[in-house]
C-alpha cells in the first residue's frame, strides 16, 4: 500500500513519539553516555525516515532496535580506530604540568564513560539503573527478571571493574 506524503509524516511522527524514549534508553544502557545515546537515537530515526517507503509497519519496532544496535557498534568501531590513531601519532609527556581543575574533571568524565562502555553489558545495565535511576536492587531485579542476589553479584562485578579500570574507590 503506497501512502501519500501526509500519511507518511503522520506515521513517522507517531513512531517517533511512541519509541524515541525507549530507543534512547536502550542505547544509554548499552553505552553509558547520555549525549551519545541521544545522538544515535536521532540518527536511528533519520535512517527510519530514509527507508520509510520499504518498511512493513509490523516490523517497525524490531527494525528500530536493530538500527540502534548497529549504529552503536559502528560508533564503537570508529572510536577504536580513533584511539589507535591517537596512540600511534601522539605521545603524552609524563612530566607535563598538571592541568587545571575543569580539564581534569572533563578528563575524568571521559575516562568514566570509556570504562562504562568497556564494562560487560550484564554489569553495566544494573550499575546504571542503580546509579542513574536510583533504583533499589529489588526494583532492578524485578525489571531485569533476575534475583536480588544476581543483581548484587553484578553490582559487585561492576564496582570492581570500575575500581580496577580507574584505580579509584567508589
Amino acid at each position: 500500500m503506497v501512502l501519500i506524503q501526509q500519511d507518511k509524516e503522520t506515521w513517522f511522527k507517531s513512531v517517533f513519539d511512541d519509541y524515541y524514549d525507549s530507543i534512547r534508553r536502550f542505547l544509554y544502557f548499552r553505552c553509558g553516555d547520555i549525549d551519545l545515546s541521544e545522538d544515535i537515537a536521532q540518527e536511528v530515526f533519520i535512517k527510519l525516515w530514509d527507508i520509510r517507503d520499504t518498511i512493513r509497519e509490523e516490523s517497525t519496532l524490531s527494525l528500530l532496535y536493530t538500527i540502534a544496535a548497529n549504529l552503536l557498534k559502528n560508533h564503537h568501531k570508529h572510536q577504536k580506530v580513533v584511539l589507535n590513531f591517537q596512540k600511534n601519532t601522539t605521545k603524552s609527556d609524563v612530566n607535563a604540568e598538571e592541568a587545571d581543575h575543569p580539564m581534569r574533571e572533563q578528563e575524568m568524565k571521559e575516562r568514566l564513560e570509556r570504562v562504562l562502555s568497556d564494562m560487560p553489558e550484564k554489569c553495566r545495565i544494573p550499575f546504571l539503573m542503580s546509579r542513574i535511576e536510583d533504583l533499589t536492587y529489588s526494583e532492578i531485579a524485578q525489571r531485569l527478571d533476575l534475583s536480588v542476589k544476581a543483581v548484587e553479584k553484578r553490582m559487585k562485578e561492576a564496582l570492581d571493574f570500575v575500581r580496577n579500570k580507574l584505580e579509584y574507590k567508589i
